[in-house]
């Protein structure tokens, strides 16, 4: 049960309790928790439908879906946000390993995580693998 507001202000006073109200258990698990979901499950992970991703809690826009392509690594993948600001990237060195986490700059919400070097045919050397829970599709009329 999300809307569209993005007023950032908003978005980062919300309480637990808030967000649990807003979002469904698996939702605030990935999102408010930095979860994963199981790959190869996401409604997005091999959509090609054209128009814009944006973040499932607040509805900020994230990506589009021209900056989307097959990585086969079992979520959806980026090559680049929609814009720099859209998305804060901080280290997270949980599980052992150095690793990007992304979170969307207007409520925080953990959307993925962020790697370099492995040799996509892509015009950066991102990959953006975002769990397709934390998006929601908004398709080109």
């Amino acid at each position: 049960m999300t809307t569209n507001e993005t007023n950032p202000q908003n978005w980062q006073q919300l309480t637990d309790a808030q967000w649990r109200e807003r979002l469904t258990p698996q939702e605030f698990h990935v999102l408010r928790e930095a979860g994963t979901e199981p790959p190869y499950v996401g409604e997005y992970t091999d959509t090609e439908t054209v128009g814009v991703y944006s973040c499932r809690a607040c509805g900020s826009e994230l990506f589009r879906s021209a900056e989307k392509f097959h990585s086969h690594c079992g979520w959806p993948s980026f090559f680049s946000p929609l814009a720099g600001d859209r998305v804060i990237e901080r280290v997270d060195n949980s599980l052992g390993m150095r690793r990007v986490e992304v979170l969307c700059a207007n409520c925080h919400s953990h959307l993925g995580h962020v790697f370099e070097g492995e040799g996509y045919d892509t015009p950066t050397d991102l990959r953006y693998c975002i769990n397709s829970i934390s998006l929601r599709l908004d398709a080109a009329e």
